[in-house]
């Protein structure tokens, strides 16, 4: 079973420019957990699952620390849920800064980690 939470918007100040970091950004983050419990679907208990509301303030109080890279936030997000959320068999983060400054028309990028990678 997995869980999703997408498009979760915060306003964020990551970047290896120091101007990103005082005039910040735009960010969606995307959330996929593979929950090794599979009892919920019987219960009907959210302490047989992973809460989505959790997991959803893990990522904003992340997005609140500023780092250079998303490749650093998004393994301390999915540190942290592997850490503080139960029945977690793994999770895929994809962290995505819309209208990054760079040149050219770029409208995001996006960093895409597993728990495999970190």
């Amino acid at each position: 079973m997995k869980v999703h939470v997408k498009n979760i918007k915060t306003y964020s100040y990551h970047g290896c420019l120091d101007e990103e970091g005082v005039i910040g950004s735009d960010y969606r983050v995307d959330v996929e957990v593979d929950v090794k419990n599979k009892l919920a679907q019987q219960t009907d208990d959210l302490s047989q699952t992973v809460d989505y509301s959790a997991v959803t303030k893990i990522v904003v109080e992340e997005m609140g620390i500023r780092s250079k890279l998303i490749e650093t936030v998004s393994a301390r997000i999915i540190r942290r849920i592997h850490n503080e959320c139960e029945h977690v068999y793994s999770v895929v983060v994809a962290v995505t800064k819309i209208n990054p400054p760079i040149d050219g028309d770029v409208e995001t990028v996006c960093v895409v980690l597993s728990s495999s990678d970190i």
